[in-house]
């Protein structure tokens, strides 16, 4: 049977455990197996449906198996959701639908059906909000060409899947405990929309069912949101680090957070965000794992006039947010994002080294810098992209860094002893520095 025929007989069983056509052939050739549960819920629910559907299922977050079995109305017992289409329908109607099933007397039975918003479920939540007791069940999804985005927040009691209270469009959506108060809000992030900037917005629910935002709007001219990282500032309260596309092949950081008298951001002008500007893909993140994310920014104080453009490699600044709310340097260090890899220097090698393409070679030679000099080389990196080129390395003097498959990255430290300009390192100071981001 022909491998295209044959996968797509399997896709209504991969959707049905939750598997992805990223397997491999052989994994294929293996159907899946669905628990009893999972056998029963299905057969529930065709017995509503038909059998003329397929399931839909969340394309990120904590939720992306076909069934969602939580207790979704604070009964004590769980409920399945399950979002499908129907295959046949009729020109005006959305064939995406929810449905909820619950048990009676130890069997599943679908107990409430209606139609979903867009065509594709982008994400759930499942969570009380603020210090209202209700579960709210928060379904983020898209249109066809998923480039407009709805969320709206359910609640289910009695059987019934009431109207959404809620309801929006949006970037970036999670549930999250921002202020740490020990209650979640639920955070909203929106792009630019006609002169408006793009903003965020957290939402608390009062006992009575009101949502109380607290808004504010973002620096920049973001286009729209590359990445987001949680973490920590110097004061612990928590934030969120906001990469976002500011211009053609850049992107810069905002950072927000939430205390009692509501959302905040970090930067209080537009011009103080726009230091964080880089290219993209140089995105935030801990790059000393100590729970306070990194913003890389490019440094170009450290040049050399003896060096091309091409030859001469730009070093990169890890900044931290100061207690004074300025980005403060923390690390400098070399950053090749298209490599995945990151040397941060000794604090010894700060504006006295210079990096450099070496064009025979294409391996990274860091020097000493003087006077806009270029001096004695301190070290090389180098990539090997097989087995062999690694192997012809290390028997001239590489130290093994990294490996990934048949790929490894390595070094070499020229024996010159101590040196009056004191930037000689060892082999210990390289292993140190040296980081693979994955």
């Amino acid at each position: 049977m022909n491998i295209r025929k044959f996968a797509a007989l399997l896709a209504p069983l991969c959707a049905l455990s939750g598997c992805s056509f990223g397997a491999s052939i052989d994994t294929l050739m293996a159907p899946p197996k669905l628990s009893v549960e999972q056998e029963q819920i299905y057969n529930a629910l065709t017995s509503t449906t038909g059998s003329a559907i397929s399931l839909k299922y969340p394309k990120s977050g904590k939720y992306l198996s076909a069934f969602i079995i939580e207790d979704i109305d604070g009964d004590g017992s769980n409920e399945a959701v399950v979002f499908y289409e129907r295959n046949v329908h009729s020109v005006d109607e959305n064939p995406l639908r929810i449905n909820i099933l619950d048990q009676q007397n130890g069997k599943w039975e679908s107990t409430y059906d209606q139609p979903a918003e867009g065509s594709e479920i982008e994400q759930v939540f499942i969570s009380r909000l603020g210090d209202n007791d209700r579960i709210n069940l928060i379904i983020g999804s898209s249109s066809i060409n998923r480039t407009e985005k709805i969320v709206s927040v359910y609640e289910y009691s009695d059987n019934v899947l009431q109207s959404p209270d809620f309801s929006d469009v949006y970037s970036f959506i999670d549930v999250i405990d921002l202020d740490n108060d020990g209650q979640n809000e639920f955070l909203l992030l929106s792009g630019p929309d006609q002169g408006s900037p793009a903003s965020a917005t957290a939402y608390k629910l009062d006992a009575n069912g009101k949502y109380h935002p607290s808004h504010c709007d973002l620096n920049g001219s973001f286009a729209e949101f590359d990445s987001r990282t949680y973490g920590k500032m110097s004061d612990g309260k928590t934030a969120l680090y906001i990469d976002a596309a500011s211009g053609t092949g850049f992107i810069q950081t905002d950072i927000i957070y939430m205390d009692s008298s509501g959302l905040k951001k970090v930067f209080a002008t537009p011009e103080a965000s726009l230091a964080t500007r880089r290219p993209s893909g140089w995105n935030t993140f801990d790059i000393d794992n100590d729970g306070i994310p990194d913003v890389p920014v490019q440094d170009d104080s450290s040049s050399s006039e003896e060096l091309s453009e091409s030859e001469q490699m730009m070093l990169t600044n890890w900044m931290n947010l100061g207690k004074n709310g300025t980005l403060e340097r923390k690390y400098t260090s070399y950053y090749s994002v298209s490599d995945g890899f990151i040397f941060i220097f000794p604090e010894k090698w700060r504006n006295k080294v210079i990096v450099r393409r070496d064009p025979i070679s294409n391996e990274l030679a860091f020097h000493a810098l003087s006077d806009g000099k270029r001096g004695r080389e301190l070290m090389r990196i180098c990539h090997a992209d097989d087995a062999a080129s690694r192997e012809d390395r290390l028997s001239t003097g590489y130290m093994l860094l990294h490996t990934k498959g048949d790929s490894a990255f390595l070094a070499y430290i020229p024996q010159s002893g101590e040196h009056a300009d004191g930037l000689s390192i060892t082999s210990g100071d390289v292993a140190v520095g040296f980081r693979f981001k994955e």
